[in-house]
């Protein structure tokens, strides 16, 4: 693993969840207090909160989720290429780390000793 070059790199997916989350939380917290402060019932002010919340933060935490979506494309992508080198190395091909000849698959999709 090494460290992203750019000195101004996105924080990570997790960070990113982290602050999304307690943006959120946040937010539910604060609508829950005023309707509290508005003389409403502790679980009723904590359940339209819950309802309110959810449309509201998608709105104002717009960028948030973009960022969010963001971290979660470079972790998907970072994935696939991990899948992709541990199936090639567990078929025993070499051709992502270059080192080899490249090898065409078997005509039958079958390994010779398979059959």
């Amino acid at each position: 693993m090494s460290a992203p070059a750019d000195s101004r790199a996105e924080p990570g997916l997790a960070a990113t969840l982290a602050l999304y989350t307690l943006a959120r939380l946040a937010l539910i917290t604060l609508i829950a207090g005023l309707l509290l402060l508005a003389g409403t019932p502790l679980m009723i002010a904590l359940l339209v909160a819950l309802i309110v919340a959810l449309p509201l933060s998608m709105l104002v935490f717009r960028g948030l989720r973009a960022r969010l979506d963001a971290a979660l494309a470079v972790s998907r992508a970072r994935r696939a290429e991990q899948r992709a080198a541990l199936r090639a190395g567990l078929r025993g091909d070499d051709t992502l780390s270059g080192d080899g000849p490249e090898r065409e698959p078997d005509a039958g999709g079958e390994r010779p000793d398979q059959q």
